[in-house]
């Protein structure tokens, strides 16, 4: 769900200071949100369950523009030239794909429980939004279950192994959560269908108990992914993922006027043929690029 902070080298879209600032500022707004969903499931037992569906819709309200956020930041960093997708599959399933669906997502699950409590505010009941807002609080989640699932796929080939275990410890809770989030409304909808319930009846406790379960894991990926920020921040001659494809160059053609001369692959070729030893493979440089470029 946040993917700004990535590996990629596509995210510089902006000075080093300011760059910084913001996925700060969106792994912590990030974290606020899921507190705020925790804390709103949680009042769902309270004598004023009303006010625990306010606290989720502000939930569900910044995890929204949070992942707006990482959608912009991803677009910003390839100059919004959208054309640039066709040549790297892993940037439109990912870092594209994933904040579209987690917004889509988050929508649903917000207009799902608004809905609701305008019917519970007009005492209006036996109405087909009720049947609708059931299904968009089972499509929200599902969508964050794609998105789970997609953001699971990223793999970078550049990047060691200490990157990978970060992003994995945030992939896997919200991965869970979501699987959680997605039961918990199943089972809620075939509850529902066996009595008749209306208002803020229709979210019974296995919905409620499930969300407390699902939140809490998504305060963990929260939680690790502020951690990841920072060390991915401190780690100093990070080598970050170029786009495939030659879509990097195309972009930096495009951002500085001119085809770059001298790229890794060039630099490789060029010591080969000069006849210059290789001084032996960079310690952030996986054996793999070491092996091809000396073939």
């Amino acid at each position: 769900m946040v993917k700004l902070a990535s590996a990629r080298e596509s995210r510089l879209y902006g000075p080093r200071l300011a760059r910084n600032r913001s996925e700060y500022m969106n792994a912590g707004l990030y974290l606020f949100g899921t507190i705020v969903l925790l804390m709103g499931f949680i009042a769902q037992f309270s004598k004023e369950p009303k006010s625990g569906l306010l606290l989720l819709l502000i939930g569900y309200f910044l995890i929204t523009a949070v992942n707006v956020h990482d959608l912009v930041a991803h677009l910003a960093g390839i100059d919004f030239r959208l054309p640039l997708m066709e040549f790297d599959i892993q940037l439109a399933l990912v870092e594209f794909a994933v904040p579209v669906v987690q917004i889509f997502g988050s929508l649903l699950s917000l207009l799902g429980i608004l809905f609701l409590l305008i019917l519970e505010e007009k005492g209006v009941y036996y109405s087909s939004l009720e049947k609708h807002a059931l299904n968009m609080l089972i499509a929200g989640p599902v969508l964050w279950l794609i998105g789970s699932i997609h953001n699971s796929c990223q793999i970078y080939e550049r990047a060691d192994g200490h990157i990978q275990i970060l992003q994995e410890s945030v992939n896997i809770p919200f991965l869970l959560a979501s699987l959680l989030f997605v039961v918990g409304a199943i089972l809620n909808s075939r509850e529902q269908s066996r009595w008749i319930y209306h208002g803020l009846m229709l979210l019974g406790k296995s919905w409620v108990w499930l969300g407390i379960f699902g939140s809490l894991l998504l305060f963990i990926g929260g939680l690790m992914n502020v951690v990841k920020v920072f060390k991915m921040q401190q780690m100093n001659g990070l080598r970050l993922e170029k786009l495939r494809g030659g879509a990097q160059e195309g972009l930096i053609r495009v951002r500085e006027g001119r085809v770059p001369l001298m790229n890794e692959e060039n630099l490789s070729s060029h010591r080969l043929q000069s006849g210059a030893e290789p001084k032996g493979p960079n310690p952030a440089t996986p054996y793999k690029d070491v092996l091809v470029g000396n073939t």
